[in-house]
């Protein structure tokens, strides 16, 4: 019997001397070189780069000589060798089962996962729902949608193994949703943060008391929302929740997790003996850059034999400390969770200006709500940026307490952002409402040819 007063999953594991596992991580590392090897894609890719799997030795000789795989080449290989392209490292009939990213940024790439993946996935996914604090006395309830995606199906199978009880709906009427956490006691729920926000919204048109519901964590996914303060901040308060915890990787890495948080939500812990995760210089993949220091996240499957992963570059932002967490875990911590992807970022007028910072400005402000947009635009030979901020549906100030209310965003995001943004302020429920990823940014600049 398992103990349930325990922290921890496997504590040998979680609790490992760093250098132990370091270890033994390159060891499997080596392993998952030469097997990759064998891949037509990787072959042609890494012979066409001068890299051999022969010439790592060590972690610094993988950063600087391994070259990066990108999104638009696994698309790319998948249309000349569909459907699952030239890397997919195992039989077709072994093929247990099938999935997709959502296709947001273009083409959804598919992938096929063997049993033994899935089977493996079981043990890091357990492990972090149970640092987070979930039981076999829960009850989770699964607000992100069943669909291609791995993201609702890997959570589930996660919750399962750690005994909860799991209640998953799909696509349903929020309404609906609200009514049956309620009647059937749910405990956790997992989700975007601003899907949960919303539901939030929902619950007190129907005169429901958020801070008094059963729910008592929220695992957050899909979005950065749940590793900014002020964002956590709200869904805290808004819902009485205990803890939120994040939980950040991209579709490719699926069903394997990359870093997800305790319940200590002191950031969220990075799994490298799951997925080897080295932080970039956002210009050089093959440049480390000092711990501490923000860079492109570049990711690297140790166990995964369908569709492996190596040096996928894959966009995110973070940045990487070793500081213990109180929790006593020995794993690395990202601090921020992911912080966005280097390709939203905007470059307005020489500075960089980041979503998830508008966010996390306009959260601080009380007497703003819940929705937003950015909107990009050219004026003459320059780059504008403005921000468009919904008013909170309980504000009734004057004229001048609304200007006073403006002022305060538009200095908040000023200084969050190190450039003066203009902010205008609009009425409760003038932004549509996500059910999954939010969609906040107007960029009206014309495309280049």
């Amino acid at each position: 019997m398992r103990d349930l007063s325990s922290p921890y999953w496997n504590p040998e594991r979680e609790l490992r001397d760093p250098e132990e596992r370091e270890r033994m991580t390159l060891v499997q590392l080596r392993k998952q070189l030469a097997r990759a090897y064998t891949l037509p894609f990787y072959r042609r890719h890494w012979d066409a780069n001068g890299f051999h799997p022969d010439q790592v030795k060590s972690f610094d000789d993988f950063t600087k000589r391994c070259p990066v795989i990108t999104k638009k080449m696994l698309v790319a290989d998948q249309a000349e060798h569909p459907p699952y392209g030239s890397y997919l490292g195992i039989p077709r009939e072994e093929i247990y089962r099938i999935h997709g990213s959502s296709g947001t940024s273009g083409t959804p790439t598919v992938y096929g996962v063997s049993r033994k993946d899935w089977e493996h996935a079981k043990e890091i996914f357990a492990l972090t729902h149970w640092a987070s604090g979930v039981r076999p006395t829960d009850v989770v309830h699964f607000a992100f949608p069943f669909g291609m995606f791995f993201g609702g199906w890997a959570m589930l199978m996660a919750a399962e193994e750690t005994g909860a009880a799991i209640f998953p709906m799909g696509a349903a009427d929020t309404r609906r949703r609200i009514e049956m956490i309620d009647r059937l006691g749910c405990t956790v729920i997992e989700g975007t943060p601003t899907y949960m926000l919303h539901m939030a919204e929902v619950a007190r048109e129907m005169g429901y008391d958020t801070v008094n519901s059963p729910l008592k964590i929220f695992l957050s996914g899909g979005e950065p929302g749940g590793s900014i303060p002020s964002t956590r901040k709200l869904l805290l308060e808004t819902w009485g929740l205990d803890t939120v915890c994040d939980a950040g990787t991209t579709s490719e890495m699926f069903p394997f997790v990359t870093n997800a948080e305790c319940r200590e939500m002191n950031g969220t812990h990075v799994y490298y003996d799951e997925v080897w995760t080295e932080i970039v210089h956002p210009d050089d993949p093959a440049s480390p850059v000092p711990e501490g220091e923000v860079g492109n996240i570049v990711y690297t499957h140790l166990w995964r034999e369908s569709q492996p992963m190596i040096r996928f570059a894959s966009n995110d932002r973070s940045y990487l400390t070793h500081e213990p967490c109180p929790c006593g875990r020995t794993y690395p911590r990202m601090p921020r969770g992911l912080m966005g992807r280097a390709d939203d970022m905007l470059v307005i007028r020489g500075a960089n200006v980041f979503p998830s910072g508008v966010e996390h400005a306009l959260r601080e402000v009380p007497g703003i709500g819940l929705e937003f947009r950015i909107r990009v635009f050219r004026k003459g030979q320059l780059d504008e940026i403005a921000v468009a901020a919904e008013v909170a549906p309980g504000f009734t100030g004057s004229g001048d307490q609304r200007e006073q209310l403006r002022r305060r965003a538009e200095e908040e995001v000023t200084r969050r952002c190190l450039i003066r943004i203009p902010v205008t302020l609009v009425e409760p429920d003038t932004f549509e409402r996500a059910e999954l990823k939010s969609r906040r940014v107007i960029d009206e600049r014309p495309k280049a040819n």
